[in-house]
């Protein structure tokens, strides 16, 4: 694992240390001047002010964590990028990566903030309209244990709902039932859909493409939304382990509101 967290960590520098964007030496600044073809940071897709960034990288049981305004001109190729035609930004996380201390599973996942991306998000389901909705695409699952989430709503230590995939199976989940609601089982990796949960009353409503899908209990004060790739495979039951394995999310809009 050291080698393989220190060619991580490089490539985390490169990739922020290359975005920095330059003007001909010689550009005639008369005339409005055309935008550069592409983005340098994912922040350029998505608005990402009241985020925070969880990363499959860093030390063991201590991911690495972006918060604003750092993560305003933040990238990390292949783990946090944006597309090359500024359409979406990719989430990776691969099986060998590294995983918070309440998990054995590596991320790369937004995690809500509030005030800028200041203090982290924390909502009652008993008090107010709590949304969020992420059009994403499942893009690449791990080896042998093909499972991935894309988006869900946590509360506390646990989570309460989430979008899984597991192979083609698509499937709302209710706490530690994994299997609680089934989408689709012939989802095709690629195929973008939207996905929408709405909190209030203390219940949860999941949404497929703007259809209810099934309904949560929840009675609690601590939740918050996430979004991104939450790899549900590891080395120990996922061959190989390397950063060629992983569990791959695009994402081409994330919107949350509060009323």
């Amino acid at each position: 694992m050291p080698s393989t967290r220190s060619i991580v960590l490089a490539g985390i520098t490169a990739a922020v240390s290359a975005a920095t964007l330059t003007l001909p030496a010689q550009a005639d600044t008369s005339a409005p001047q055309e935008r550069p073809a592409g983005c340098a940071y994912p922040s350029e897709v998505l608005d990402l002010t009241d985020w925070k960034l969880t990363l499959p990288t860093g030390e063991d049981e201590d991911p690495t964590e972006v918060t604003q305004p750092d993560l305003a001109t933040f990238s990390a190729d292949p783990w946090f990028r944006a597309e090359a035609d500024c359409d979406a930004v990719r989430f990776r996380a691969a099986v060998n990566g590294v995983t918070t201390g309440g998990s054995s599973y590596p991320r790369a996942e937004l995690r809500e903030m509030t005030d800028g991306g200041e203090d982290e998000a924390e909502w009652s389901t008993t008090d107010g309209t709590h949304t969020l909705v992420v059009r994403e695409a499942f893009m690449a699952l791990p080896e042998e244990r093909p499972y991935l989430v894309g988006a869900q709503v946590h509360g506390g230590d646990d989570d309460v709902t989430v979008f899984r995939l597991e192979g083609s199976r698509l499937y709302i989940t209710d706490g530690d039932d994994r299997h609680h609601h089934l989408v689709t089982d012939d989802y095709e990796l690629g195929t973008e859909f939207e996905a929408k949960f709405v909190a209030r009353d203390g219940e949860v409503d999941a949404y497929y493409n703007g259809r209810l899908q099934t309904t949560i209990s929840h009675d609690g004060d601590t939740n918050y939304f996430k979004a991104g790739a939450y790899t549900q495979a590891n080395c120990g039951n996922s061959d190989p382990c390397a950063g060629d394995n992983y569990g791959e999310v695009r994402i081409s809009r994330i919107k949350v509101t509060h009323s």
